[in-house]
C-alpha cells in the first residue's frame, strides 16, 4: 500500500479550511454522510488535486451478533468506488442489538459500544469481517474504539484480541491512539502493553483525537485539543513501526484553521520523535515492508517469508450458539443503557450510568442536527424535553425516525405548553410523518383549514 502521509478528517464545517491547509496528503470522510451520486464539491476538488479520500463507516456494527447488513455493505462499497479510495474503514464495535436472535425489539445505540473480548465475540467478529471483506471492492481496516465500561469475564487483552483478529482474517488495523489513552484512564489498560501485543505490521493508519476528563472518566469527544498523553502514545507507536498514515480527527467545536494546523504540526513532531527513538528513517523504522492485499496481510522482512498470509485460523467460523450467546449479552447491556432495564451482573453500575447519560446526550445532539427545526420550535426546553423522552423511549431505527417519534410523543402528551410552539411542532410533524410531503398549494391549505374548523365544531 502507498504511504498515506498526514491527513485530517474532512467535515463540511471545515471543508474550505481543509482545502487551503498546507501539507494535507489525504482526508477521511464519514461514509454515511457522503452520497455517491452527489459528492461534495470540496471532496471532488481534493480528489482532482490528488488528495486521497478514505470513507470511514460508523454504522456497520461488525462486532454485533448479527451478520453485516447487505444494504449497508453495498452502500459502503459504492462510496469507496465513487471516491476512488484505496481502502475503507469501520469499527470493532456493536451499535444495535435485539431482533430475531433474541426474540426482542431491535434497539439502536446511536454510538459505538465495546465488544467483549471473549472467544464467542472473536469468532463472530472474524466471520463478520470476512463477510465484509468479500463484499467490498477494496481492503478493509477496522478501528479499536474508546470505552467507558468494561465487560466482565473477558478472556483476552485488547492487544491479544486484535492480534488474533488480524491473524485469522488478514484484516488491516486502524489504531486510534486517543482510544488507547481513553481505555487507559477508564479501564486501567496500559497503552504500552497494548502496543506491544499488537500486530504492528497490520496497521493501515492511525487516528489522533482529543477529549476531556470529568470525575475520573475520560470522554473521547473529538471536540477538544489533542492532549500530550495521546501524542506520547503516538511517539511510542512510531518508535515501534512507521505507520503508513496518521490522521487528526475533529468532529465538533471546530477551532480556527491555525489551531488545527498547530495540532497537525504537533502530530508530525510526535512522529519524528518516535522515529528518532527508533534510530531510523520513516522507511527504516519498521524493519519490514507492509503490503495491503484484498482480504489478507502480507509482509516481508528479515524474519518472514514473502507474501505469507496470516489467516492461519480462517477455517474457524462462528456457529449459531455463539451468535445467540453474544446477542443475549449485548441486548441485555444495550437495554440497560437505553431502556432503563436492570444492569447485567458483573458490570460497574456507576459506569453504566455514565455511559447511559452520554448516549442520551449524544442522541439529543444528533437529532438536533438531523432536525434543526426542533430546537428552534422548542427553544431552551428542547434538550430537557428530549432527555425526558429518551429515558423511556429507546431508539429502534435511525435518527430521522427518532426525531419524528419525539415530536409525536410531545404532541400526544399535550406538549409543549406554549400554543404557538405546539402549533409549530404539529405542523412540522404533519409535514414529515406522511407518505408524501404535504401540499402547500393555496386550495389544499384552505381545505385543510376548513376541515380543522369543522372538526372543532
Amino acid at each position: 500500500m502507498e504511504r498515506l502521509g498526514t491527513g485530517i478528517g474532512w467535515r463540511p464545517e471545515i471543508a474550505d479550511a481543509v482545502e487551503r491547509m498546507p501539507g494535507i496528503d489525504w482526508v477521511e470522510a464519514v461514509a454515511e454522510n457522503v452520497c455517491p451520486g452527489h459528492l461534495p464539491e470540496s471532496l471532488l476538488r481534493l480528489r482532482e488535486r490528488g488528495v486521497t479520500v478514505v470513507p470511514h463507516g460508523v454504522s456497520l456494527g461488525l462486532g454485533g451478533a448479527d451478520r453485516p447488513d447487505e444494504d449497508r455493505l453495498t452502500a459502503l462499497a459504492e462510496r469507496a468506488t465513487a471516491l476512488g479510495s484505496p481502502l475503507v474503514t469501520e469499527h470493532i464495535a456493536f451499535v444495535r442489538a435485539g431482533g430475531p436472535l433474541t426474540a426482542s425489539p431491535r434497539l439502536e445505540a446511536g454510538h459505538l459500544l465495546p465488544v467483549p473480548r471473549t472467544r464467542d465475540a472473536l469468532d463472530v467478529l472474524c466471520e463478520n469481517v470476512r463477510i465484509a471483506q468479500a463484499a467490498l471492492p477494496v481492503p478493509l481496516a477496522v478501528e479499536n474504539i474508546a470505552a467507558l465500561i468494561s465487560w466482565p469475564g473477558e478472556e483476552m487483552t485488547e492487544g491479544q484480541f486484535l492480534y488474533e483478529l488480524a491473524d485469522r482474517t488478514g484484516v488491516r488495523l486502524l489504531i486510534d491512539v486517543a482510544n488507547l489513552h481513553t481505555n487507559h484512564v477508564n479501564r486501567g489498560e496500559d497503552p504500552a502493553e497494548a502496543l506491544a501485543d499488537l500486530p504492528l505490521e497490520a496497521i493501515a493508519y492511525v487516528h489522533v483525537a482529543g477529549g476531556f476528563e470529568r470525575d475520573g472518566v475520560w470522554h473521547d469527544s473529538h471536540a477538544h485539543p489533542v492532549p500530550r498523553p495521546v501524542l506520547d502514545i503516538l511517539t511510542d507507536l512510531a518508535s515501534r513501526v512507521s505507520p503508513p498514515g496518521v490522521l487528526l480527527e475533529r468532529d465538533e467545536n471546530f477551532p480556527e484553521p491555525s489551531e488545527l494546523e498547530g495540532e497537525l504540526t504537533a502530530i508530525r513532531g510526535a512522529l519524528e520523535k518516535g522515529r528518532e527513538q527508533a534510530g531510523g528513517s520513516p522507511e527504516e523504522g519498521a524493519g519490514e515492508s507492509v503490503t495491503l492485499a484484498a482480504g489478507r496481510v502480507t509482509k516481508t522482512g528479515p524474519d518472514t517469508a514473502a507474501d505469507a498470509p496470516l489467516d492461519t485460523a480462517a477455517a474457524v467460523s462462528a456457529g449459531a450458539p455463539a451468535r445467540q450467546r453474544l446477542a443475549l449479552a449485548q441486548t441485555a447491556l444495550l437495554s440497560a443503557l437505553v431502556a432503563g432495564t436492570p444492569v447485567p451482573e458483573g458490570f460497574d453500575r456507576v459506569r453504566v450510568g455514565v455511559q447511559a447519560r452520554a448516549l442520551a446526550g449524544k442522541r439529543a445532539d444528533v437529532v438536533a442536527k438531523v432536525a434543526p427545526e426542533l430546537p428552534e420550535i422548542l427553544g431552551a426546553g428542547y434538550r430537557a424535553a428530549f432527555l425526558g423522552y429518551a429515558h423511556g423511549h429507546p431508539m429502534g431505527a435511525g435518527y430521522r425516525r427518532d426525531a419524528l417519534d419525539f415530536a409525536g410523543y410531545l404532541l400526544g402528551s399535550g406538549l409543549p405548553e406554549d400554543p404557538h410552539a405546539r402549533a409549530g411542532l404539529r405542523e412540522w410533524w404533519l409535514e414529515r410523518s406522511g407518505s408524501r410531503p404535504r401540499s402547500h398549494r393555496p386550495a389544499v391549505r384552505l381545505a385543510r383549514a376548513t376541515r380543522r374548523v369543522l372538526l372543532r365544531r
